[in-house]
């Protein structure tokens, strides 16, 4: 139950370190190599997020992994998935198909299975 509970966390984490950096990189605008850019992205806090939901995941996927079978651990990873499936339609309002929904439920029922 807690190897469930700490992967919900990290996957969470996970797919919040994505939502920030899709949103970071909407704002950043046409991509062009050079100092300007650099320092126009200082001042896009949603980098800032990013990095944290990023750095705190890290070091959580650091914990579990050292204090839970990693033939366990790993496969919890994909949960990450299915977050990322909820975050897409709730932050970007895209439409996901029915197959899609399909695929989550395969891997929350493989989550299950792992975690048994």
């Amino acid at each position: 139950m807690r190897l469930i509970l700490l992967s919900i966390i990290q996957s969470l984490l996970l797919c919040g370190g994505q939502v920030f950096l899709k949103f970071a990189l909407l704002r950043m605008g046409p991509f062009r190599p050079s100092w300007s850019l650099l320092v126009d992205q200082l001042t896009n806090w949603w980098w800032l997020g990013c990095g944290l939901c990023y750095g705190v995941a890290t070091a959580l996927w650091m914990y579990i992994i050292k204090s839970f079978p990693f033939s366990m651990a790993y496969p919890m990873i994909s949960l990450s998935y299915v977050f990322g499936m909820v975050a897409a339609m709730v932050f970007f309002h895209e439409t996901i198909p029915p197959m899609r929904w399909l695929g989550v439920l395969l891997i929350m029922g493989g989550c299950f299975l792992v975690a048994r």
